[in-house]
């Protein structure tokens, strides 16, 4: 269970870790807003901690960024401490808010406390979609029992795609949602979704998993008969070798 501290100062990122590492959890650290990110993309967080004044932005903006990931639990860290400030950083989608200077057997407290809840929405560490098998964790995609060589930009887009969950989504959606720092033209989204087709429909001609929606974007079909839809937040279905069979 990994716990992510993005804060800007040195000092307390130091501390903040060394606690949390003391009580049994593994931490990713990072001093900026863009480091912060880089942990998502290859890590499976559970509970993110953020500093809401950051080198490189106000911290707020990533919380609202990782509400939107819907992938862990945030805490916010912050010397603002009037209501309007608490108010702002829980509308962004923060789940509780710690003002400094704080004791670390609060923090410790209201961390297992998040802790506690998260373990109660366990995310999915794989995605099982019968022919089509994705690890989250390793962040690894099996198509018919053989693994499948993903760039990490098409690894990203295809899960954006599985979390609409059927619902059609256009190119600049896409294009946000799975590479957030990216400055290319929507229109990049077609030769990714090319590649992806090619590795993992059965006929890449006549896809049945990534859909084309005619004047809006891209589909991940769910409906496919071909597919049989499972997930599991049982790390024991993945073996060290990759992903089992079911």
């Amino acid at each position: 269970m990994y716990i992510a501290i993005v804060e800007g100062n040195p000092h307390l990122r130091s501390l903040l870790g060394w606690h949390l590492q003391q009580a049994g959890y593994e931490t990713q650290t990072a001093a900026t807003i863009e480091q912060g990110k880089k942990i998502f993309y290859h890590h499976q967080i559970s509970l993110a901690i953020v500093d809401s004044d950051l080198p490189d932005g106000n911290g707020i903006e990533l919380c609202h960024w990782l509400y939107q990931q819907k992938q862990s639990l945030i805490l916010i860290l912050s010397a603002r401490n009037t209501e309007k400030d608490i108010v702002t950083g829980l509308k962004a989608g923060a789940d509780d808010y710690l003002t400094k200077p704080f004791g670390m057997q609060e923090f410790l407290a209201r961390s297992e406390a998040l802790l506690r809840r998260s373990r109660l929405t366990l995310a999915p560490l794989y995605l099982d979609y019968g022919d089509l098998k994705i690890d989250l964790v390793h962040r690894r995609v099996q198509f018919r029992g053989d693994f499948v060589d993903l760039t990490p930009q098409e690894f990203s887009l295809l899960y954006v795609l599985t979390q609409a969950e059927g619902e059609p989504m256009s190119r600049s959606e896409l294009l946000r949602r799975a590479w957030p720092d990216a400055i290319d033209n929507p229109r990049t989204i077609d030769t990714h979704v090319l590649s992806l087709r090619k590795k993992i429909e059965i006929d890449p001609r006549q896809p049945s998993l990534i859909q084309t929606v005619r004047n809006v974007g891209y589909r991940f079909n769910l409906d496919s008969p071909a597919h049989k839809i499972q997930s599991s937040t049982t790390a024991q279905k993945i073996s060290s070798n990759g992903l089992s069979r079911i």
